[in-house]
């Protein structure tokens, strides 16, 4: 399968025809009638890089449960394929950093994107760490991995993240370090990759209340 597009974050705008522009606009769409709905903040924060086998030595096995406005969903952390990548996003856990962020780009049966602090696709918590994905590297239905620049060399992650929800997902490029996969609620996921429009924009707000890193 070819690549239907590559991930592009941190405000660069399409490369190539393939190339899917992650500069979308948090929160656009929504309730016309004013209604409740959860409604993304947006965070300044600046974190000192951490230490690889800061928060979770190599091997431990932990997850991160995402308590979102549609449900709940759990990422298990791939600590062992992926050591520095699972210990940058457990550190951004524990820090409360991904807390009361939107999902700023959904795009329908590919993926649906969050992590980002001003909501717009250039935020990032104020630094970034490589691993580098073997050639091999596949993003099978429910892979959660760290989108990127594409002038940013393969497999750097800070902290906006993807989960890819339809089989196009697979046609990616190994370009994207791995956090991990969703092991439990990819019902919610497919609810939360329903609600984006043709523009990639949610067409209604969703937000992760709260994740919750989970050792053992």
């Amino acid at each position: 399968m070819t690549e239907r597009a590559k991930l592009v974050t941190l405000g660069v705008v399409g490369i190539a025809l393939a190339v899917i522009v992650a500069v979308v606009l948090v929160g656009k769409g929504g309730d016309d009638d004013g209604g409740d709905t959860a409604v993304p903040v947006t965070k300044n924060t600046t974190l000192e890089k951490p230490a690889p086998g800061s928060v979770l030595e190599e091997g431990e096995k932990a997850s991160v449960v995402m308590e979102t406005s549609e449900g709940d969903f759990t990422i298990e952390l791939d600590n062992e394929n992926w050591p520095i990548t699972a210990n940058s996003f457990a550190y951004l856990t524990e820090e409360g950093f991904f807390d009361g962020l939107g999902f700023h780009r959904i795009v329908p049966d590919f993926v649906i994107q969050g992590g980002d602090p001003l909501g717009d696709g250039t935020g990032g918590p104020g630094y970034s760490v490589v691993e580098t994905p073997p050639q091999d590297t596949t993003y099978p239905v429910g892979t959660v991995a760290m989108a990127k620049s594409g002038a940013e060399a393969p497999g750097t992650s800070a902290s906006q993240f993807f989960v890819v929800t339809g089989v196009q997902g697979e046609g990616l490029t190994p370009d994207y370090a791995i956090a991990g996969t969703v092991t439990d609620g990819m019902d919610v996921v497919d609810a939360i990759g329903k609600l984006g429009g043709s523009d990639e924009q949610p067409t209604e707000s969703v937000v992760i209340d709260k994740a919750v890193l989970k050792r053992g």
